[in-house]
């Protein structure tokens, strides 16, 4: 695993959702790959994680749920990423998500979705191929 530079990472369990343990080993896996890694931790509101992303002037927002809530909460943190001008953040999810949502994440502006069993070397080979660090700073520049 490696990644390109300094990649700026904010990693969140928006919802009521207390499940950790697979957010937690996807964050040291970015840390292990030369990733800069935020870890927000638990109960995660979209506001919090927007708040936090926009201030730590991440790349990408990972976010995981297992409570079946992903639909409104993967959906509001784009949306509310748009609103304040963050919208080029690449926003990707992961966690116990039905088939049958991944077009409708898709759709929302989810960038990519890692369901259980995606090896960590996938999920850093994706992110390598598509989130640069500093992409937003220089996107906006264009």
């Amino acid at each position: 695993m490696g990644a390109q530079g300094k990649l700026r990472v904010l990693v969140a369990k928006p919802g009521l959702d207390g499940h950790d343990r697979g957010v937690r080993v996807i964050a040291r896996g970015f840390r292990d790959a030369g990733y800069e890694v935020v870890y927000t931790g638990v109960h995660q509101t979209p506001e919090q994680i927007v708040s936090t992303a926009i201030q730590e002037d991440v790349d990408l927002v990972g976010l995981s749920c297992l409570s079946g809530a992903h639909l409104f909460l993967f959906g509001e943190v784009v949306r509310q990423l748009r609103e304040k001008g963050a919208g080029d953040i690449t926003v990707v999810g992961g966690g116990i998500i039905p088939e049958e949502d991944i077009s409708k994440l898709k759709d929302a502006g989810i960038k990519a979705v890692f369901l259980p069993g995606t090896s960590l070397d996938e999920i850093v080979k994706w992110t390598d191929e598509n989130v640069h660090p500093g992409g937003r700073r220089q996107e906006s520049v264009r």
